[in-house]
């Protein structure tokens, strides 16, 4: 008899969770898991799927306007949040209820409670009060949105947690960061017809990302109406006497509003974990430290997704989960790479990214770098005059021609981008974006009909 339970407990049942137990179990491994909330974790509860739903959503008034432009005639649209919310929660059921008949399927124990690491192999059921003796303990709890910087008044906002759950629509939403979910969220109320001003500390929106895209959406966004404050920070929220709230910012002014969504940052899970008890420490932001191959400082415990903070995106988790199963339960040691992931961001205009951007491809090989780009209306705003843009950029190396990084903003860039990624991810040159016969009439075809490299004016030196 063994003395083991399983051969592997699982504590939290989100992407990188679901995917290791599925997968260690095909292997032969008996396994359990344990999710405190609900199965498929942040991405498919109140994450990536119920906002793609509301950015779909979203988008319809910009069909309308098409539609009129190609002899349509489309009657006033009336939209209902309370209907869309329903539809989305159906939905959000029917994908959980997936998760979890897929780990049955497999032959995974699935445990509705939460669990903490009590030994090197130990976990302890909080609810019923059970230990289990595992062989291997993977940790994938994820992360959760934070409320900062605390402010009077902080306690009025809510997180994007809750915000998927508002029994109403907000007339006026303030919206506080600069990263995928703040500007996400700032696409999806602007679409929806409320009124809404994002606040972000910095100069641009999207850290990280190319200048140009972020310069461009920054434009984009003030046309569609959204009040963009840039360099600005909140100093305080206070509820008015008809229960509105207002909002005084660090440059003095003030505007009332009916809700404030806080998207400033996510921290691992990993508050009360029982890490200690296994000699585990946290970093400054509180994720747990792994190698390569997604093992902790304790040889019979893993981590995998968000709780790393390695690279926080669902399919990395499901690959880190994946590759976890394979090296332990598998006989196949399998590493992910981090360092060169495609990406898209739900904004409206939606932004495609793969590989490094400009400065960071400058920052490496200087003067080396070459830029292709091209801006243009979408076919389909065409007839309809609707003031949207295409903007496309390739970032090469001058020396190997290798792309280096493609940038898209506008319709469909989450798609372009995914195949644009595995050549990308291939080592492709521009030479092979070249030679690629383009499709036409379409906006990809764009990526590999750029010939004309844009040049760079320097300054002329006086004297």
């Amino acid at each position: 008899m063994s003395e083991f339970d399983v051969d592997l407990f699982v504590i939290g049942g989100g992407s990188g969770g679901v995917r290791a137990a599925r997968i260690s179990a095909s292997h032969g491994a008996r396994v359990m898991v344990a999710e405190e909330f609900r199965y498929g974790g942040t991405c498919v509860i109140r994450g990536c799927v119920p906002k793609k739903l509301m950015v779909l959503a979203s988008r319809f008034p910009d069909d309308f306007t098409d539609a009129g432009g190609f002899g349509w005639q489309v009657e006033e649209p009336r939209f209902d949040w309370s209907a869309l919310i329903a539809q989305k929660d159906r939905e959000i059921g029917r994908l959980e209820e997936i998760y979890r008949n897929n780990l049955q399927k497999a032959g995974v124990e699935t445990l509705d409670e939460r669990a903490v690491i009590a030994g090197p192999h130990e976990v302890h059921l909080e609810r019923s009060g059970r230990t289990i003796r595992a062989r291997n303990i993977l940790v994938a709890v994820g992360a959760r949105p934070v409320m900062e910087p605390v402010i009077p008044g902080g306690e009025l906002g809510i997180t994007s947690n809750e915000v998927f759950d508002l029994e109403t629509q907000p007339e006026r939403i303030l919206i506080i960061g600069g990263g995928y979910i703040a500007v996400e969220f700032a696409g999806i109320f602007a679409g929806l017809g409320s009124k809404v001003t994002l606040l972000h500390r910095g100069d641009r929106l999207l850290r990280g990302f190319d200048d140009e895209i972020r310069d461009l959406l920054g434009e984009a966004y003030v046309k569609r109406g959204i009040d963009l404050l840039l360099k600005t920070t909140l100093e305080r929220l206070d509820r008015t006497g008809d229960g509105a709230i207002r909002a005084t910012f660090s440059d003095g002014r003030t505007i009332e509003i009916d809700q404030v969504l806080v998207a400033t940052g996510r921290r691992p899970n990993t508050e009360g974990l029982g890490l200690e008890r296994v000699g585990i420490e946290v970093d400054q932001v509180g994720a747990i430290p792994v190698d390569s191959y997604s093992r902790t400082i304790a040889p019979s415990i893993f981590a995998v997704g968000d709780v790393t903070n390695r690279a926080n995106l669902t399919p990395i988790a499901i690959r880190e989960g994946h590759a976890f199963a394979d090296t332990v339960f598998g006989g196949k040691p399998t590493l992910v790479e981090h360092d060169l992931i495609p990406t898209a961001v739900f904004s409206t205009p939606e932004i495609g990214v793969i590989g490094m951007s400009e400065a960071a491809a400058r920052a490496i090989h200087g003067d080396d770098v070459v830029i292709f780009k091209t801006s243009f209306r979408p076919i389909r705003a065409t007839l309809s005059g609707r003031d949207e843009r295409t903007f496309m950029k390739l970032v090469v190396d001058g020396v190997s021609d290798r792309v280096l990084g493609v940038h898209v903003m506008g319709p469909d860039a989450g798609e372009m981008i995914q195949m644009a990624g595995v050549a990308v991810t291939m080592g492709a040159t521009k030479a092979d974006f070249d030679r690629t016969v383009a499709v036409h009439p379409t906006a990809a075809e764009e990526l590999v009909t750029m010939r004309t490299p844009f040049v760079v004016k320097k300054p002329v030196a006086v004297g």
